[in-house]
């Protein structure tokens, strides 16, 4: 068998228009304080990749229009929908009660990505954070589960927009095998 690659008429890809009419996942990604424009960028590429509801960005995340996002984004921040909070608390008190808020986060007591069991059609928030000191302990302190992508290397932690694509695709998955 050979493997020919896909050309873009291949993909069927949707467009716009069709993207922004489908029925989203129940994941909203919640950025909090995520300094690089790259990074917000690339979150909203893997967040148009799979399908998410909404990104919201908190405090100093950079919104669009901004040609750094859209280098990375490549047009992703235009289907995606977004909303601006200047706290990420209050960003949480928006989605309301119904709700599962996960901070992404290596803490005591946090679960192991892999260990978490994501509900079909239930709701859930998943925060990212800052590149450097994570996710606000305010923040981590509000959400319903901390959740660990566990690491076997040296390094401490993976990048943010990196972090974001492994644990938005977990929580698409199921939703993805209910369609």
């Amino acid at each position: 068998m050979t493997n020919i690659k896909k050309n873009i008429l291949d993909l069927s890809r949707d467009t716009a228009e069709q993207f922004q009419a489908k029925a989203k996942f129940p994941v909203t990604v919640v950025l909090d304080n995520v300094r690089s424009l790259n990074n917000i960028g690339s979150i909203f590429r893997s967040s148009d990749a799979f399908c998410v509801e909404k990104i919201l960005l908190c405090g100093i995340t950079a919104t669009p229009p901004s040609p750094e996002i859209h280098k990375t984004a490549l047009g992703a921040e235009m289907t995606v929908g977004w909303k601006y909070f200047p706290s990420t608390l209050e960003a949480l008190d928006s989605l309301g009660p119904e709700v599962t808020l996960c901070a992404i986060e290596q803490a005591h007591g946090s679960i192991a990505l892999q260990e978490f069991n994501v509900e079909p059609g239930r709701h859930y928030a998943i925060v990212l954070g800052h590149e450097v000191h994570g996710v606000d302990q305010a923040v981590v302190d509000r959400c319903h589960h901390c959740i660990e992508l566990p690491q076997f290397g040296t390094k401490h932690s993976l990048n943010v927009a990196v972090t974001a694509g492994i644990a938005i695709w977990h929580f698409a998955l199921p939703n993805f095998f209910q369609r």
